[in-house]
């Protein structure tokens, strides 16, 4: 389960990567129409450069998000520079990730590219239209995609390898910090920001929530107000979010209502998204993990070289026929499973939860009575026949607060690893800065 969570983290985090893509305008000059300058190299990384049109292209992204957030403006030198060794990192990236075997295929981009479509509601074939709408070249955008892909499976190389979390890490951090701290009902008004907002429409948008919220502090319904007000996919609902811990949702959420009252609601709170006003509906202490688990036993045969699934399903049949005439299952099992792990034990595959042993036995599961054999089944390994013994529920809350933790650390570690190991790619790299006033070497 862990690792699944992980895997849909690192493909969330790639889906935001590339869809930032989308959020960077073009060049002013290919926007507009007039006349592009000759491009130029401004930094050259190890046998690679980066040109003048990418570090543009890159700062155009950034200068609109400050503009949007109501930001005072850096020095466009500073801009520069900064958005300039992001890209020297991101480069750095792509060629550690080539020279150590790492590749996008056009399967891989194809499949990021489709994951992006659905999620904006469109066809590829819209994509790219709003893609070179905005000026950008589409090959260039599945490169950078590829790019993306590359540098995000570089990074789940260093994770990977780093040494295991031990229980002593683990102990360590429950015995120094609350983990959970309990869950939160949570219902939210968002007066949603558009991307690319201007001030005018920062300042529009800050007023109506100001404007909410004293409507609520006046006696104004809550969930009336979501529904009135509310830009939130959950509007329609009264703005009810439901049951949350505060290491599952964003940070400005969780420093928000950690100290609320159920019934309390908060001042208008900024994210990237607009505006908010979140409600506490009501708290309750850490959740129990209650899951429910089987005990089973079963006599499998196996498909191979020698046993076709033809023969194996003429086995099982005849397995079947066998108890159904007052055969002993577990003498059978020892006599004729293939599986190595229960054949000794009369089949025996002890407690575990239903998914243990993937979707097939799971739904068998599901459908039996304890003390009921089922009908021959077939999974990928063979042909099976199952027993049902029992099922109890089992308290897991202790299991999951310290699979909380381990996964706690891990992501730190990991966020530590990377870092480092990316400055390790730049110190051991010759990079020369090519910007005006700031042309420097290193490696």
């Amino acid at each position: 389960m862990i690792q699944n969570y992980r895997f849909r983290q690192a493909a969330t985090a790639l889906c935001l990567l590339i869809a930032a893509l989308l959020l960077v305008p073009a060049p002013a000059a290919a926007q507009s129409g007039g006349t592009i300058p000759l491009d130029s190299i401004v930094a050259l990384v190890d046998e690679d450069v980066i040109m003048r049109s990418e570090l543009d292209l890159a700062v155009a992204g950034i200068v609109d998000r400050v503009r949007a957030s109501g930001e005072a403006m850096p020095p466009m030198n500073l801009l520069e520079r900064q958005v300039l060794e992001r890209l020297i990192i991101r480069e750095l990236q792509v060629q550690r990730a080539l020279q150590t075997g790492i590749r996008a295929s056009d399967a891989d981009i194809d499949q990021a590219l489709m994951t992006l479509a659905q999620q904006n509601g469109m066809t590829i074939q819209q994509l790219r239209q709003v893609i070179e709408g905005d000026g950008e070249d589409f090959a260039e955008f599945r490169r950078n995609i590829g790019e993306e892909i590359m540098s995000e499976r570089l990074r789940q190389r260093i994770v990977s390898s780093m040494d295991p979390i031990t229980d002593t890490e683990v102990d360590i951090l429950l015995a120094s910090e609350e983990l959970g701290g309990g869950e939160y009902n949570v219902s939210h008004i968002l007066v949603v920001l558009p991307d690319g907002s201007t001030p005018p429409q920062i300042s529009a948008a800050r007023a109506k929530a100001d404007t909410i919220h004293q409507r609520l502090v006046e006696g104004l319904d809550f969930a009336s107000a979501a529904i009135s007000y509310s830009d939130g996919q959950e509007a329609l609902e009264g703005g009810l979010i439901g049951w949350r811990d505060l290491n599952s949702v964003p940070a400005f959420f969780a420093d928000a209502v950690r100290d609320l009252k159920p019934g309390d609601f908060t001042q208008p709170v900024r994210s990237p998204a607009g505006f908010h006003i979140i409600k506490v509906n009501d708290f309750r202490e850490q959740r129990q993990v209650v899951v429910k688990e089987y005990n089973a036993r079963h006599i499998m045969v196996e498909v191979n070289e020698l046993t076709t699934p033809k023969l194996a399903m003429d086995r099982i049949t005849e397995i079947k026929q066998q108890l159904g005439d007052g055969a002993d299952f577990g003498e059978l099992a020892k006599e004729y499973s293939d599986d190595p792990t229960s054949a000794n034990l009369g089949g025996d595959m002890g407690w575990f939860p239903p998914e243990a042993y993937g979707e097939r036995v799971y739904q068998t599961l599901m459908a039996m009575r304890p003390g009921q054999v089922s009908e021959p089944f077939q999974t990928m390994s063979g042909w099976h026949i199952m027993e049902l013994l029992d099922t109890r529920e089992i308290d897991r809350t202790e299991e999951a607060i310290r699979a909380e933790a381990r996964e706690k650390i891990r992501r730190q570690r990991a966020e530590q690893e990377v870092e480092k190991v990316l400055r390790q790619f730049r110190d051991e790299a010759y990079v020369e800065i090519r910007l005006p006033g700031q042309q420097r070497g290193s490696g």
